[in-house]
């Protein structure tokens, strides 16, 4: 079963959501955390910025507005940049922008507990989800099936967050598996006027309904109990923060029962025919001390490779693109080259790896060679040129994206993604509803 539970909203009131709401939190992190602006790139010139200069983007975007979530789930944005970013005073921050944001009307908690559907449109194109919590319980058995590592520091950074807001501002966000029940249910939901609808400055659509009737609640606690796992898109690290604070207030709780709301965890389940994945790109520095021709003759043991007169945007699994000193290749890696019945190192990103990036480039771990960074699909393969052609590197390889049948048979099989997998748009706003730990 998948468990769900409904739950009492704080969440900006209707007039103010497209104000308060705000990219996710790593928006803006540190080079060495995420490459290139990492997993919040779009149209808006804001999230285009290059990465050494996204936080103090950040934090210009919320000097012109000072009820931005970001203020909330990114405190440090209101700290000059030498400060800590663990001390306490960012995260007491944090909490007391939150406060003041209920206290002055511009976030309410809803009187009764509440299912949300939570729909975004990009590009023609829409996922519904549902705003729920989701059993901790049910995250540690195995039940939210996941595809990731965590770090222990980032863990114990979201932990300490949620303890000291006494809130979870962040959703995980979740794939199930479509079936026509959820699907008529979220249909009938639609129907109706959305309670909050806005258009942000990335193009992208939000709208949120609001589920208070006990016979809809129910038809939807029921449909997800029937289910036998839901999977982690995003939020890896947000899921086993909430674990572990579920974890810390249980030790300190004599008359625990395993019904208090720090059990449960926010998270927005989206069904997996509505979700797309983009592609993850590559970019090196440099050829490992090999010119050109000697790459090429290299490539080819592996990869049937051809130049191309136009940009390569691989169309099919096992195909790459190359740019490299101003001209593009297709390359197909061959027959043999790849574990095909292995659901991880199937993936693309590690058959480029397995088979190029490492014992051609020399890239060891891609996790922590400082000579690969990562260009998501969103910004296409012209980003990849101007990389190349500005010298900060000197190839760039294109990918096919990941499919969600390959990340869920990856979670199914226990494994995890190759690093730099999946790139998921559009990105779910912080801030839309957040889950309080207390009543």
């Amino acid at each position: 079963m998948s468990k769900i539970q409904p739950f009492r909203g704080l969440r900006p009131v209707p007039e103010k959501a497209a104000v308060v709401a705000s990219p996710p939190k790593d928006a803006g992190v540190p080079m060495d955390q995420l490459i290139l602006g990492g997993d919040h790139l779009g149209p808006n010139p804001w999230r285009l910025q290059p990465i050494d200069t996204a936080m103090e983007k950040a934090r210009a975007l919320v000097k012109n507005n000072p009820d931005s979530f970001l203020r909330v789930n990114k405190s440090e944005v209101d700290f000059p940049p030498d400060t800590d970013l663990y001390g306490d005073e960012v995260y007491k921050r944090g909490k007391d922008n939150l406060q003041r944001l209920w206290d002055e009307g511009i976030m309410a908690r809803d009187a009764e507990p509440a299912l949300y559907l939570y729909r975004l449109t990009w590009q023609g194109c829409s996922q519904s989800g549902l705003v729920t919590l989701s059993s901790c319980e049910e995250y540690n058995q195995g039940k939210i099936k996941k595809h990731e590592h965590t770090r222990p520091e980032k863990v114990n950074d979201r932990a300490t967050h949620i303890q000291t807001l006494e809130a979870q501002v962040g959703p995980v966000f979740l794939i199930f598996r479509n079936n026509e029940e959820t699907q008529g249910i979220f249909e009938d939901i639609r129907r109706a006027k959305p309670e909050v609808d806005f258009t942000a400055d990335d193009g992208v659509r939000h709208e949120l309904w609001v589920i208070v009737d006990n016979e809809t609640v129910g038809r939807l606690v029921l449909a997800f109990g029937q289910m036998d796992a839901t999977y982690v898109a995003d939020g890896h690290h947000r899921a086993a923060s909430a674990s572990e604070v579920a974890r810390r207030l249980a030790e300190k709780n004599p008359k625990h029962n395993g019904d208090e709301l720090y059990n449960y965890f926010l998270t927005v389940i989206f069904p997996d025919n509505e979700l797309r994945i983009l592609p993850y790109n590559r970019v090196v520095a440099d050829l490992n001390g090999l010119s050109l021709e000697d790459l090429k003759t290299k490539v080819s043991e592996k990869f049937e490779i051809a130049p191309s007169d136009k940009a390569v945007e691989p169309s099919a699994p096992y195909e790459f693109g190359m740019y490299c000193d101003g001209q593009w290749f297709a390359l197909k890696a061959k027959d043999g080259t790849y574990a095909a019945d292995d659901p991880a190192r199937s993936i693309d990103s590690a058959v480029l790896s397995e088979n190029l990036l490492t014992p051609i480039l020399g890239i060891e771990d891609i996790r922590t060679d400082k000579r690969i960074d990562f260009v998501g699909g969103i910004r296409g393969v012209g980003e990849l040129e101007r990389l190349v052609d500005s010298r900060k590197y000197q190839v760039a390889f294109s990918l096919h994206a990941a499919s969600i049948d390959q990340l869920l048979a990856v979670a199914d099989a226990d494994q995890v993604m190759p690093p730099k997998s999946t790139w998921f748009e559009p990105k779910l706003r912080s801030g839309m509803v957040v889950n309080l730990l207390t009543e």
